[in-house]
């Protein structure tokens, strides 16, 4: 099945298609504080709300938002003409590990908020994000992180590794040892979690019922199903997530 597709149906609910309330995002934006004429580039931006809920903030800046889902390129377009046509954005449909801007530390906020697999793993993320980013820049990222050591049983039903998330406090070190100061973090409570993963399961089965004769239902219904079964079992004490907000170029912070 179509990856952009699956991610399509489970996530036609969410506003935004991570563990993050609007509240907490809309603190971040406020401590940005972004200066007229800043630059914007925001990989796997998603549905866009990020990027947009900045421009609409900050109506002097520019942007640029990369994704590869169709899916969402199409809708993240359609919130920038309804809600801020005038804001000086763009939207790339390609893979955000291919993109390279014409000169490299350039932006003034560089965001990548829940898709660090594109750069093989948070310290990935951050070493590319860091080469975009110019000398006195934000850098933000949203991870996972464990709570506690998952259970093998855990790891082997979400395909993941004990390696490929760290702890809270190891992604904060890791932005260290690139030469960032974590100055702020922005942590999904439980509720915020519930409302994600929640969202995903009447996603899947309103969109099952409505349309009963597409080839993908019962895959569809499986994997949501077995992932469900995942949090409810384990996930929903194991695994914590957070947006890191990062700062390049401040006292001490040269790599």
């Amino acid at each position: 099945m179509d990856m952009w597709k699956f991610f399509d149906i489970t996530h036609r609910e969410h506003i935004l298609c991570n563990p993050m309330s609007l509240e907490k995002l809309d603190q971040l934006i406020t401590l940005l504080r972004l200066k007229p004429g800043a630059r914007v580039l925001e990989i796997a931006t998603g549905k866009g709300e990020f990027i947009i809920r900045l421009a609409e903030r900050y109506r002097q800046m520019t942007g640029t938002g990369i994704d590869f889902s169709p899916y969402c390129i199409a809708e993240v377009r359609k919130k920038h003409q309804t809600r801020v046509p005038d804001a000086q954005l763009s939207f790339l449909e390609m893979d955000g590990a291919e993109y390279l801007p014409e000169t490299l530390e350039s932006f003034d906020l560089v965001a990548c908020i829940g898709a660090s697999w594109i750069y093989g793993g948070h310290r990935g993320t951050l070493n590319a994000l860091y080469r975009m980013a110019t000398p006195e820049s934000w850098i933000v990222v949203g991870e996972p992180y464990w709570r506690h050591e998952p259970e093998g049983e855990y790891l082997q039903a979400i395909g993941v590794t004990r390696s490929d998330f760290g702890t809270h406090y190891q992604n904060v070190e890791v932005g260290r040892e690139h030469g960032l100061e974590a100055v702020y973090t922005l942590v999904s409570s439980q509720d915020d979690w519930d409302k994600y993963e929640g969202l995903q399961w009447y996603a899947a089965e309103t969109w099952a019922s409505d349309h009963q004769n597409d080839p993908d239902v019962e895959t569809v219904l499986k994997r949501v199903r077995e992932n469900k079964t995942a949090y409810l079992r384990w996930g929903r004490e194991t695994l914590g997530w957070a947006i890191y907000v990062f700062r390049k170029g401040g006292y001490g912070g040269s790599k």
